[in-house]
């Protein structure tokens, strides 16, 4: 690898390299996050039990059904595959031409990852004492109520992990969509190749700028992992925590010395 060519590169082609990243990061963030709305809503209908009136339950078994088809499919095919099928499809089926691919591509990695996020939710749902349900079962709470008030808030916290290795995931699979012409990081940095004829220095740069985003990336929401743990040193006052601060334990400690005397 030659260290002149990384930098003459960099100098003539900086702005296609941040063009891309900028492509990357704006599609798997929106596609997270719209992922992580699907997947929550998915993975809350799927828990709902399943009741003995013969017309509601067919109609929720036919919904699970629908769901159950859907995750199997998106989980089970890459997403390369999903990418060329929605974007040529949906001009042959439904007459979509031109579509714009920066929405095709969000579109695409949205649906994707609510796949994946459903199992994680409904994984997370299912990891939650039961008593917390028949708790709310027995105050009066519907399903609805019990998963956004008492549920939710909990997976959330559980499942943030996972989320956010499905950020970084969609990070790097934006790769794909190359194929249907999105000028994400990867089709900037193979029009840079084609022009300079270097490829290994041109894809050496757009790999640090990868390692650079989901770096970042991971290190920003293990910081908001931190924060939701709150802090590890409290004392239990009644129903309440506080933190014990450095004065407060002196005074505690005082107080038991004195105590001892």
């Amino acid at each position: 690898m030659s260290l002149e060519w990384v930098v003459k590169i960099i100098q003539n082609n900086w702005p296609m390299f941040i063009r891309g990243a900028g492509v990357t990061l704006e599609i798997s963030i929106i596609g997270t996050i719209l992922g992580s709305i699907i997947g929550l809503l998915i993975g809350v209908v799927r828990t709902i039990p399943i009741p003995e009136r013969k017309a509601k339950g067919i109609f929720l078994k036919v919904i699970n059904g629908i769901l159950s088809v859907y995750i199997e499919i998106f989980r089970g095919t890459p997403m390369i595959v999903q990418a060329m099928v929605i974007y040529y499809g949906s001009a042959l089926v439904f007459g979509i031409k031109d579509m714009d691919k920066i929405l095709a591509g969000i579109f695409i990695v949205s649906i994707n990852t609510g796949a994946y996020m459903s199992e994680i939710v409904r994984g997370g749902i299912v990891s939650i004492d039961k008593g917390q349900f028949e708790a709310a079962d027995a105050i009066g709470m519907n399903h609805f109520q019990t998963m956004f008030n008492i549920v939710l808030p909990q997976v959330i916290r559980n499942i943030l992990p996972a989320t956010g290795n499905e950020f970084v995931i969609n990070i790097k699979d934006t790769s794909v969509l190359n194929v249907i012409a999105v000028s994400e990081l990867y089709f900037q940095t193979k029009s840079v190749a084609g022009n300079s004829y270097r490829y290994f220095e041109t894809f050496f740069v757009a790999s640090v700028l990868y390692f650079a985003m989901t770096f970042s990336i991971t290190r920003i929401l293990r910081f908001i992992e931190k924060k939701l743990d709150g802090p590890e040193d409290y004392i239990m006052i009644g129903n309440q925590m506080q933190v014990e601060t450095p004065e407060d334990m002196l005074i505690r400690t005082k107080h038991i010395d004195g105590n001892k005397h």
